[in-house]
């Protein structure tokens, strides 16, 4: 089983099979409060688990994750680490890889296979990144992997001109509000599957954060 951990806007834990079935999904609209609900809504996606496929009546059984899927963003700082660390943390006490996912790429995965026969053109997840900006990604349909095709990676822009370059780049608007953790699952659990580490090793925070540490005092000479 895989759980999903995204934090890029509200707080989302999953657990599914590889082939993406939902056992469990718990979500917190809030964009701020990361680190006060995480754990919370890691267990309560455990223990909804146990019980087997969303909608099941089965007798509760044991919960084996066998990777942890973290959404790398794009996201805010504050919010976007506090997934990511929860995310290795757990991965780390039970000794199983964590699969970074690209969060955009869930939130494009999900618009694909909301209807897999449909030709969709080329369109473009975008979030809002506060501070009169979106964050936007560009996809064009899925690969031989399942996961979607990246035309563009994850940048930010101002929102007065997104619809000037989505016009630029032949995009549809797709703005999305929240990010499934059942899809950040999937994507991670076919990244598995095909050998691939799609997802970027460092968090997409696209800005600084607005606290940083002062630069160390210069040494004077002897």
């Amino acid at each position: 089983m895989i759980l999903g951990i995204d934090t890029s806007l509200g707080t989302a834990v999953a657990v599914t099979d590889p082939d993406g079935a939902v056992l469990a999904e718990q979500v917190s609209d809030n964009p701020l409060g990361h680190a006060e609900v995480i754990g919370t809504l890691v267990q309560s996606a455990l223990a909804g688990a146990a019980l087997g496929p969303v909608g099941a009546t089965s007798a509760p059984g044991a919960v084996e994750i066998t990777a942890v899927a973290a959404g790398m963003g794009p996201g805010p700082f504050t919010g976007l680490r506090v997934g990511i660390a929860a995310a290795r943390a757990f991965a780390l006490g039970r000794g199983i890889p964590v699969v970074p996912v690209v969060s955009h790429d869930a939130a494009a995965l999900a618009i694909l296979l909301a209807d897999p026969f449909a030709d969709l053109p080329p369109f473009a997840v975008v979030t809002d990144a506060r501070r009169r900006e979106f964050a936007y990604t560009v996809y064009d349909g899925l690969d031989d992997d399942g996961l979607p095709v990246r035309r563009t990676e994850p940048a930010h822009i101002l929102r007065t001109d997104l619809e000037e370059r989505l016009a630029e780049l032949g995009a549809e608007r797709r703005e999305v509000s929240a990010i499934s953790a059942a899809m950040i699952a999937l994507a991670g659990a076919r990244a598995l599957a095909a050998g691939r580490a799609d997802g970027p090793a460092e968090p997409l925070y696209l800005r600084a954060p607005d606290v940083t540490l002062p630069a160390a005092p210069k040494r004077v000479g002897t």
